[in-house]
């Protein structure tokens, strides 16, 4: 007896990496336990990770799940990347979280992130006529109806298959833009939901793949009067869900110093072409937060002022935003200063 083993990884193209994957025939049944499934190598001189006279590189499981596509005994295997000699390879984002997720762990960190993406048939969006556009945005956003809604049969086929998977999706809406979707995974740990996101968004490429339809996360797919698309990452500790001063303290500590500037640059290629100040985006290079305010850098939903407790959500990261980058710095800014907060 076998099973197929699809080993996932993140390779090194820039400015925004990929998504690889190559599958294992594995002898007898998938263990739950990621530990017991082997290393394996790939070729790194064709992921932009290695050069031809030393091209071997190691892939690491860390998160496995069933494979929703191929059924049966069939999973779905994350690895992180690594040198042969079996330290982190420098494209290995999640290596970077492990330790900081690991530090602040006591503070119970939880994220939900919402990603956006646009379908393309071809070199146009989904729902765009050739050669030209459609109505201006408005109508598309959660809307109904086959004039206003393109690709829904992929959508929803998307989030079957990530729901039989087992990630911790949450949510699935049209966006403003046609042929635009976003799903959302969450509140869960750092790691777990990064790893999630990673494995939602090969699940979204492979789908897609069946309906000979791409999908992209580009976070400025259409130029012009039309909306961008982003990773909208909701945030909250223990402190925040039980208190409203602890929320104002992790919105002022994301606008302290060089702080605005230093997540900015990691949160996406591109971040310049969509953060501009219109369309419900803060200017990239200014940092503001503010209670139901969707043109603020980070907004605090009406509800948690109200509750006086709950979350926060930093509006900028964009679609292709690496969520092992864009967690770890939210957690180690925010629960950093609470922390020093805390001992006051």
């Amino acid at each position: 007896m076998t099973f197929k083993a699809e080993y996932i990884w993140i390779d090194g193209t820039e400015p925004t990496a990929k998504l690889r994957s190559k599958t294992k025939i594995m002898p007898g049944s998938p263990s739950s336990d990621v530990a017991e499934l082997p290393i394996w190598g790939f070729d790194g001189s064709s992921t932009n990770q290695a050069e031809g006279h030393a091209s071997d590189r190691v892939l690491k499981p860390v998160f496995t799940c069933p494979d929703p596509i191929r059924g049966g005994d069939d999973i779905l295997v994350l690895c992180e990347v690594f040198h042969i000699d079996m330290t982190p390879h420098e494209t290995n984002t999640r290596a970077e979280l492990r330790p900081v997720a690991e530090q602040f762990a006591g503070q119970e960190p939880i994220f939900g992130i919402e990603q956006e993406y646009t379908f393309f048939d071809g070199h146009r969006p989904l729902g765009f006529p050739e050669g030209g556009f459609p109505a201006a945005q408005g109508g598309y956003y959660c809307g109904v109806g086959a004039d206003e809604i393109f690709g829904r049969e992929i959508v929803e086929k998307h989030l079957d298959n990530c729901l039989k998977a087992g990630l911790a999706i949450s949510g699935i809406n049209a966006e403003v833009m046609p042929g635009q979707w976003e799903f959302q995974v969450g509140p869960v740990s750092p790691l777990e939901v990064s790893d999630h996101l990673w494995i939602a968004r090969w699940l979204l490429y492979r789908t897609a793949e069946d309906f000979n339809v791409s999908a992209t996360l580009d976070p400025k797919p259409v130029k012009g009067d039309w909306n961008g698309a982003g990773a909208h990452t909701n945030f909250s500790t223990k402190a925040m869900r039980e208190g409203y001063e602890a929320i104002i303290t992790a919105a002022e500590s994301l606008g302290e110093g060089s702080k605005p500037m230093d997540h900015v640059k990691n949160y996406g290629a591109g971040i310049d072409d969509r953060l501009t100040g219109l369309h419900e985006t803060a200017p990239w290079n200014e940092y503001s937060y503010g209670v139901s305010n969707r043109g603020a850098s980070v907004r605090i939903p009406w509800q948690v002022e109200q509750d006086q407790k709950g979350y926060i959500e930093d509006r900028r990261p964009n679609a292709n935003v690496d969520p092992y980058v864009v967690t770890r710095l939210i957690v180690d800014t925010c629960c950093t200063a609470l922390e020093k907060a805390d001992q006051v």
